[in-house]
This record gives C-alpha cells, structure tokens and sequence, in this order.
C-alpha cells in the first residue's frame, strides 16, 4: 500500500556520499524534503535535483533539509554532488529497502534494469508525518515544485 498524507514517515539509515550514516530520525524538529531519482548523472534526475540546489536558501530559510535518495553507490554519489555543486546530503538507497518502504521503486526499469528508484518527493513535518506524497510513474516527469513550496508554507 503506497504511503500517504497523514501517514508516520517509515525512518531508515542509509550511507551517504561522503559516507557518513544519515536518518531520518535525525532530522526530527525540521521539515524534511526527500526526492527520490532513478539514477545520478541523468537529464530528468539532474533536473529535479538542480530545482532544489537552485533554491536551496528557500529550504534553508524555512529550516526544511533537502535529501535526495537513489540506488546509486555512495561513491557514485559523491561524483554527482560533485559535480552539480549540491548542498544537501545524497543518500546510497544501494539495498533497495528504503525506496520500496516508501512505495518509490521499480521492479524494472528501462534498458531491462531491476530495482530503480521512481522518481517521487516527500515532506515529512518536525513530528515525522507526511504532508506531501507524490511518486511518478514515468521517469520522464517532475515532481510538482510549487505544490510542495506550498505545502511547506502551511
């Protein structure tokens, strides 16, 4: 069952890309956004995350912390924060656990590859509720910006 508005954030650990353990609980007292993407390096997933560098003193502002989530490596991780210049943690979904747990994942992906990230974005609120739930099924689209900014202002 796909998680939704109301429901209790499921917590994880997941390693980043600068290898340090990450969860969720540990942000509790902010407004957490997480953006799931298929795969770093690729136009739609570079596009969604560059939307949240580009705004990152938005989120910063309104003491929300930005979170993207792949199942990528760590180290592959590492290179595309890098490289984009992003400012916020990117976390190695690497096991497929979290994604799944989240309803944000592909049995099978395009090119015949098994168990991707779908592209989706979550807020969590300071008590680890969700507020904001979307998960896409084509990789191709965005999530809806504006409607999580006003989610976040509520």
């Amino acid at each position: 069952m796909a998680l939704q508005v109301g429901d209790t954030a499921p917590d994880f650990k997941l390693y980043s890309s600068d290898l340090t353990e990450v969860s969720l609980s540990g942000f509790k007292g902010k407004k957490v956004i997480i953006h799931f993407f298929p795969m770093a390096f690729t136009g739609t997933c570079t596009e969604q995350l560059c939307t949240m560098r580009d705004n990152f003193s938005y989120y910063e502002g309104i003491n929300a912390q930005v979170i993207g989530i792949s199942v990528d490596s760590p180290f592959s991780l590492a290179k595309f924060k890098e490289v984009q210049n992003y400012q916020f943690p990117l976390l190695s979904d690497f096991n497929k656990e979290v994604s799944a747990a989240y309803g944000a994942f592909y049995d099978e992906f395009f090119f015949g590859l098994k168990g991707v990230s779908k592209r989706a974005a979550f807020v969590i609120d300071e008590n680890g509720k969700i507020v904001y739930a979307e998960v896409l099924e084509d990789a191709k689209d965005l999530p809806d910006f504006k409607a999580i900014n006003d989610v976040l202002n509520t």
